[in-house]
C-alpha cells in the first residue's frame, strides 16, 4: 500500500495497523458485549425497558459529542497525547460500570465511558488519514473493518456466557482488561502521525472556521448522510434485538449471542465486497449499491412482519442484510467524508461521529419508546431508515450545497 506521507517507519506499520484495527473494534465491543445482559438488567434494577435503553442512548450521546471535542484537541495537540488520556478514562469508567449499584450509576458509567472509546476510534480514523492518500484509505478502513466485524460476531456470544455464568458485571470487567491491554500496546507502539499540529484548531474562531469548511463541502454531506443512516439502521438492531429475540421471540439467553453473530456476519461480508468493488468502481458508486441494499432490508423485514413470520430467523435475516449494506456504505463513509480535509482531519471524523451518534441516539430513544412486545416497531423503522438512506446519496449528489 502506497503511502502518502512518511510518519510511520516501515517496521511500525504493521504494528499501526493491528492498533487501528484493535481501536476501532472498541466501540462495537463497547455495545454489544452486554446485550445480552439487558433483559436482566430491567428485571434486576425493577426499571423499564426505556430506562436501560439509555445505557446505549447515553453512551453514543457521550461519544458522539466528545468528539467535537477530541477532534481538534488532536489536531492542536497531535493523536497520541490525547488518545492515551482517553483510553485511561475507559478503563476507569469500565470499572465503575462493574462495580454499580444502581441503574443511575451504571448510566453515568457508561457515559464516562463513552468519552473514552470516542477518543480511540475517533483518532484512529485521523490516524489513517495522516497516513495515506484517499484511495488507499478507504481500502484500508475496508481491510480493518473485515477484521472489526469480528468483534460484533463474538462479542455478544461471550456476553451471553458470561451473563449466563457471572451475571451482567463480568461484561464489564472484560471491556476493562481489554481497553487495558489496548493502552499498554499504544504506549509502547503508537508513534505521533500528526505532523501538521494546528495551533488555532481549538480558538473558538479558528473551530468555527473549520466547521463552516467542513459543514459546507457537498462531499462531506455525500458521505455522512448514508453512513449515519446506515449506522442508525444497525444501531435498531443493537439496541432492539435482544427484548425482541428473547422475550418476544423466545430464543434462551446464552443462544442470543449466536444469533445476533450470524446477523452481524453480513458486516464480514459487506466489507468484503467493499474491498473488491472499490478496485474497480467509485465510492460514491459503491454508495449508491451499499443504500440500495438498506433498502432492500428494511423492504424484507417489513413485509415478513406483516404476513405473519415472526420467527428468529426472519430477525437475523434482516439484520444481515441491514449489515451488508453497512459493510458497504461505513468504509466508504468514514474514508469519504475526512479525506478531503488535510488540516481538518479530527474535526472532520469529529463532526462526522457526532452526527451519526446524533442518529444512533435518536433511533435508540425510539427503540425504547415503542418497544410494544412485538415485531412492527423495528420493521417499520427499518424500512424508514432504509428509504432515507437510499434516497440521500441520490439526492445530495444532485443537488449541491448552496454557497
Amino acid at each position: 500500500m502506497t503511502m502518502k506521507i512518511s510518519p510511520l517507519p516501515q517496521f511500525a506499520q504493521a504494528p499501526v495497523f493491528l492498533l487501528i484495527t484493535t481501536m476501532l473494534m472498541m466501540q462495537p465491543l463497547s455495545t454489544d458485549l452486554y446485550l445480552a445482559s439487558l433483559p436482566s438488567l430491567a428485571s434486576g434494577f425493577g426499571v423499564p425497558v426505556s430506562t436501560v435503553q439509555l445505557t446505549l442512548s447515553l453512551f453514543v450521546v457521550g461519544f458522539g459529542s466528545a468528539q467535537l471535542v477530541v477532534g481538534p484537541l488532536s489536531d492542536r495537540y497531535g493523536r497520541r497525547p490525547v488518545l492515551l488520556a482517553g483510553l485511561a478514562l475507559y478503563v476507569a469508567a469500565s470499572a465503575l460500570c462493574g462495580l454499580s449499584q444502581t441503574i443511575e450509576m451504571l448510566i453515568a458509567a457508561r457515559f464516562m465511558q463513552a468519552l473514552g472509546c470516542c477518543a480511540a476510534v475517533m483518532i484512529s480514523r485521523a490516524i489513517v488519514r495522516d497516513a495515506y492518500d484517499a484511495r488507499d484509505s478507504a481500502r484500508l478502513i475496508a481491510r480493518a473493518s473485515t477484521w472489526i466485524s469480528l468483534a460484533p460476531i463474538v462479542g455478544p456470544i461471550l456476553g451471553s456466557y458470561l451473563q449466563v455464568a457471572f451475571g451482567w458485571r463480568a461484561a464489564f470487567v472484560a471491556l476493562g482488561v481489554f481497553s487495558a491491554c489496548v493502552m499498554a500496546a499504544c504506549i509502547l507502539h503508537l508513534p505521533e502521525t500528526n505532523e501538521h499540529k494546528n495551533p488555532q484548531a481549538t480558538h473558538l474562531r479558528g473551530l468555527a472556521a473549520n466547521y463552516r469548511l467542513v459543514l459546507g463541502s457537498r462531499e462531506f454531506w455525500l458521505n455522512v448522510m448514508p453512513g449515519a443512516l446506515s449506522y442508525g439502521g444497525i444501531f435498531m438492531f443493537i439496541s432492539g434485538s435482544s427484548f425482541v429475540l428473547i422475550n418476544v421471540l423466545g430464543v434462551p439467553t446464552q443462544w442470543f449471542g449466536y444469533c445476533f453473530g450470524l446477523g452481524v456476519s453480513g458486516y464480514m461480508t459487506g466489507t468484503l465486497i467493499c474491498r473488491r468493488m472499490l478496485k474497480s468502481i467509485s465510492g460514491e458508486r459503491a454508495l449508491r449499491i451499499g443504500t440500495a441494499c438498506s433498502l432492500t432490508a428494511g423492504l424484507y423485514f417489513l413485509a415478513a412482519t406483516l404476513f405473519g413470520l415472526w420467527h428468529w430467523a426472519v430477525v437475523v435475516l434482516a439484520m444481515f442484510l441491514a449489515m451488508v449494506a453497512h459493510g458497504i456504505n461505513f468504509p466508504v463513509s468514514q474514508s469519504g467524508a475526512v479525506s478531503p480535509f488535510a488540516r481538518q482531519a479530527g474535526t472532520a471524523a469529529g463532526l462526522m461521529g457526532a452526527i451519526m451518534m446524533v442518529f444512533a441516539f435518536v433511533v435508540g430513544s425510539i427503540v425504547g419508546a415503542t418497544h410494544n412486545g412485538t415485531l412492527y416497531p423495528m420493521a417499520i423503522m427499518a424500512t424508514v431508515l432504509g428509504a432515507l438512506n437510499f434516497l440521500s446519496v441520490r439526492l445530495i449528489a444532485k443537488r449541491p450545497l448552496p454557497a
